[in-house]
Formats: structure tokens, C-alpha cells, sequence
């Protein structure tokens, strides 16, 4: 029989590091009840010293999620191993994942360590995290630049110690599939007690390779997979989880492991959520996830799929998430069927006043909409799922006048702590005269970093959706959206802590 893959998602940690992709507390517990549905083995949750949102996010999760392993980050130093045993004493099952660089450029230039310091802090750290928890994961950060010696001295050295698992990332994307293939092989083979470890790995997209790279690994004897949905990461980004998993449970023939224990139907699904929450929104043409993925418009493929759909689609569209009829609802639905068609996208409500609170809005905008689709109600639900005591600022209403000649003004009115105000302002545009009456209301001191428009769904009664780092999120939905647009305080950027 074959291994299982140990499919370890880091979304919450590595793919928060995307600029602009920052995620508040509770949407972090409902990406990580997602990932828990799917069966996903391990969630690294975040990285407990960095902040103190990012500390109390990952005990959230760790405090909800009983069926996968949280995992929290930490670098080789005490008070971060410390913090992230603290973060994850609620968690059924708990491990804490440790690093420190071992490039010679990194430890030269960062660290500013000779390497037998380097050795006896990664080993004094391991130990110490075992005082919290048995399951210990060991990185050595940039190993794909790293000395095939030096890494074979101290995985031997951190696996005497404790470690559990022993990860080798691709921290700057550097390595191609042939090279780090072999270096995982070479690993397995020269680290005396190799045995004693799972070998993982963690692949960064900087060439476009991570999925590559990680697959490889994966020949190769590797039997954890570190990843995230839809790719989401730093720069360009990690070893997309649905491609890996949907790579090996494909092509079985191939891979001496497997994936069996996912639930994929949950893949898309998920993928859903997190670009709904992150608003980064998911190529059409992007494997498995992407609205294109099982679409045909050729002539030729079209054919061939009608008289046998194996002809062009080595996945069925079903097996990963994707519904068969995409027109499913509409004003005349009950709430039966609106419950029953949310459990099969993978959406289940905790109660009858979510679900009640989530029915109401369907029908609203059913009254607007001529056709919803399952991006609508994916769409509602996230709305419906929003923490009103939470939500400081509420969007009441928005007038906008934009005239050939006429500088553009936009009338604003919103709710901030239950009290209303009203505020006009003038701009360059209709986004930008929007802005400034809000910005003269609630006197933020933000700035405009990434202003994006995404579609739901197609036509020009579509829902438009976008995202926002604040706990507040100002929303119009209507025949014509604007999006939610990415802020970011111009003095209290969230810092982040070296990872891979």
C-alpha cells in the first residue's frame, strides 16, 4: 500500500504574508473550519510572537478545531517557541514549528552566525518545544541555497533532538525540479536517522515552479506537502494546495502515496472563501480552482467531452467542488432549498438565526437579480457571516454623481457606533470623491494601496466583491457594485517577523 500525503496548509500564516491579505481573527476560524472539512491533516495557523492579533488567532483556532493538527511558527528562540506553546494549549492535537536560515548567505548576512552556533540553537530550540508538545516540525530556512553537508549535520543533529518532522523549503523559489527532487533523495539518504522524520516540503512560486518542486520532493520520499489554497503567499507566492493534492490523487500511477483521506469536493469551496475574505480574486484560466478550468469553448472539445467526457477532462469538475448546474435558485425558492443547496457548496449554518439572517438577503436580492448562481450565494453567506459587534462602520447609503464637465461628488451616509452621519466631497473620479467624504466622517489616516473591482458572477447585474484590512467592511451591492478596496494605516502596518 501506498504512503499518505500529509498535506500541512499554511494559508493562515505563509499566505497572510501577501500583501494586502492580512485576515482578522474570525475569518481566520472560518478558513480554518474549512480546511478542517476538507480533512486538511495540519493548519499552521499564524505566528504567535509577531502580534498580539496574530497570537490570539491562532489560540482561537486552536481552541475550535478538534480533527486537524494547528500548527504555530516560531523562530529558534525561546521567548517565540514560549509564546506559540502558549498560543496552542487549547488544540487537540498541537505542534510547533521551529527555524533558523542555514544558506551561508543567511547566516553570513542575516543571522550573523558562524554555523556550530547556528547547529546547537536549532537543537536547543527543538528541545525546547518538545517541553510544550511531542509533535515538533524543524525548518532550515533558504535550504534550497544551503550546503548539502551542513543540512545533512543538522537534520541529524534537530531529529536526535526531538523533531518529528524535518521541512525543507524553497524559501526564494530558487531551486528547479530536477535539482530539488534530488536534494530531498540525497537528504533521505545521508541523514543516518532520516527514518526517525517525516521529510516535508515548502516550495515558494518566485519562477513559477513551487508546485513542480514540491512534486518532485514528493518522488522522491517526501510525505508532507506544505501549501495553501489558491497559491496565496509572499511574492509570488506557495505551492498551490489544489494542484498538489489533485496532482497525486490524479495521477496515482505515478505517485507512491496518496491523498484519500481529502475530501475534495471541499476544494473549491474553499478556494471561494479565501478569495472572498482576501480579495484577491482567482484567475479564470488557474488549475482546478479557476472558472475556466472545466469550461469548453472549442468546437473540437466540445464534441469530444459530449460523446465521452474523458476525451478532454482527466478530473471530473464534481470530484473537486464545482457544481454540475450553476443556476440553482430564485425568488420563488424556499428556505429549505436555500439551506439544502448551501450544504452541497459545503456551507452549513450553526443556527437558525444565521441561516434566517442569510435567507433574508438571498431574497432581497433575488428581488434584483434575474439569475443566482452559486458565487451569489457563496457571496451571501460571507456577508451574512460578518460579526455586527464587530462592525463599527456600516454603509447606509451612497449617491454618486459623475457628468461630462462636472468634477464628480459623492453623498455619503454612514453608521459609525450606532450613530449616523452624512458627508459630500468632490474628486478626481467617482471612487475618489466617494472616498474623501467617508475618509472626512471617520478620519481614519489610511491610504488607497490596491483598489480592485471583482465580478461574482457574469453580466452587468453581477454582485461585485472586495475586502478590507479593518474590522469594519463598507459594502454596496446593487445592479452596480464598487468593491471594498484594501487599506492599509499609513503608521501601524502590521510588522512581520523573518519566515519562509
Amino acid at each position: 500500500m501506498s504512503d499518505q500525503l500529509i498535506i500541512f496548509d499554511t494559508t493562515l500564516r505563509d499566505g497572510e504574508q501577501s500583501p494586502g491579505a492580512s485576515m482578522t481573527r474570525d475569518e481566520k476560524v472560518r478558513i480554518a473550519k474549512a480546511l478542517e472539512r476538507m480533512h486538511v491533516d495540519v493548519i499552521e495557523a499564524g505566528f504567535p510572537i509577531a502580534s498580539q492579533g496574530d497570537f490570539e488567532s491562532v489560540q482561537a483556532v486552536a481552541n475550535v478545531i478538534k480533527d486537524s493538527t494547528i500548527c504555530g511558527l516560531a523562530r529558534a528562540l525561546d521567548k517565540d517557541i514560549d509564546r506559540a506553546g502558549e498560543a496552542l494549549k487549547g488544540a487537540n492535537s498541537a505542534r510547533i514549528h521551529t527555524f533558523i536560515a542555514t544558506s551561508p548567505i543567511h547566516m553570513k548576512m542575516k543571522l550573523r552566525m558562524e554555523p556550530d552556533a547556528v547547529v546547537e540553537q536549532a537543537v536547543r530550540a527543538v528541545k525546547r518545544a518538545r517541553q510544550f508538545t511531542d509533535n515538533v516540525e524543524f525548518s532550515p530556512e533558504d535550504a534550497g541555497r544551503s550546503e548539502l553537508d551542513f543540512l545533512c549535520r543538522i537534520l541529524e543533529a534537530v531529529i536526535d533532538a526531538g523533531a518529528t518532522t524535518v521541512n525543507i523549503p524553497d524559501t526564494v523559489g530558487y531551486n528547479l525540479p530536477h535539482q530539488f527532487g534530488n536534494l530531498i533523495g540525497n537528504l533521505i539518504e545521508r541523514v543516518p536517522n532520516s527514518d526517525k522524520a517525516v521529510f516535508s516540503v515548502h516550495c515558494h512560486n518566485d519562477l513559477g515552479l513551487a508546485v513542480a518542486n514540491s512534486l518532485a520532493a514528493v518522488s522522491q520520499g517526501a510525505r508532507q506537502v506544505e501549501c495553501t489554497i489558491n497559491g496565496l503567499g509572499e511574492r509570488a507566492g506557495n505551492a498551490s494546495l489544489e494542484e498538489v493534492v489533485m496532482a497525486v490523487s490524479t495521477r496515482n500511477d505515478v505517485f507512491d502515496c496518496n491523498v484519500d483521506h481529502l475530501d475534495r469536493t471541499q476544494i473549491v469551496p474553499c478556494s471561494r472563501l479565501v478569495s472572498s475574505i482576501t480579495g484577491f480574486s482567482v484567475q479564470p484560466n488557474k488549475a482546478i480552482v479557476g472558472a475556466n478550468a472545466f469550461a469548453h469553448e472549442s468546437g473540437i472539445h466540445q464534441d469530444g467531452v459530449l460523446k465521452s467526457r474523458e476525451t478532454y477532462e482527466i478530473m471530473r469538475a464534481e470530484d473537486v467542488g464545482w457544481a454540475a448546474n450553476r443556476m440553482v435558485l430564485g425568488k420563488h425558492s424556499g428556505r429549505n432549498a436555500f439551506r439544502t443547496r448551501l450544504q452541497e457548496l459545503g456551507v452549513t449554518f450553526e443556527g437558525e438565526a444565521e441561516l434566517n439572517d442569510a435567507f433574508v438577503r438571498f431574497k432581497e436580492l433575488a428581488d434584483k437579480k434575474h439569475e443566482i448562481f452559486d458565487d451569489d450565494l457563496l457571496a451571501l453567506v460571507t456577508e451574512a457571516s460578518l460579526d455586527a459587534e464587530n462592525e463599527r462602520v456600516k454603509l447606509v447609503a451612497l449617491k454618486v454623481c459623475s457628468e461630462t464637465g462636472e468634477m464628480p461628488n459623492a453623498v455619503v451616509t454612514l453608521k459609525i457606533d450606532g450613530v449616523e452621519k452624512s458627508a459630500s466631497a468632490s474628486g478626481g473620479g467617482p471612487v475618489d470623491a466617494a472616498f474623501k467624504a467617508i475618509e472626512s466622517m471617520v478620519k481614519s489616516g489610511t491610504e488607497l494601496q490596491l483598489y480592485s473591482v471583482n465580478n461574482i458572477t457574469s453580466g452587468t447585474d453581477s454582485q461585485g466583491e472586495g475586502s478590507e484590512e479593518h474590522t469594519s467592511e463598507l459594502q454596496s451591492r446593487g445592479l452596480i457594485s464598487y468593491a471594498v478596496v484594501c487599506l492599509k494605516k499609513k503608521k501601524k502596518e502590521k510588522q512581520k517577523s523573518d519566515s519562509e
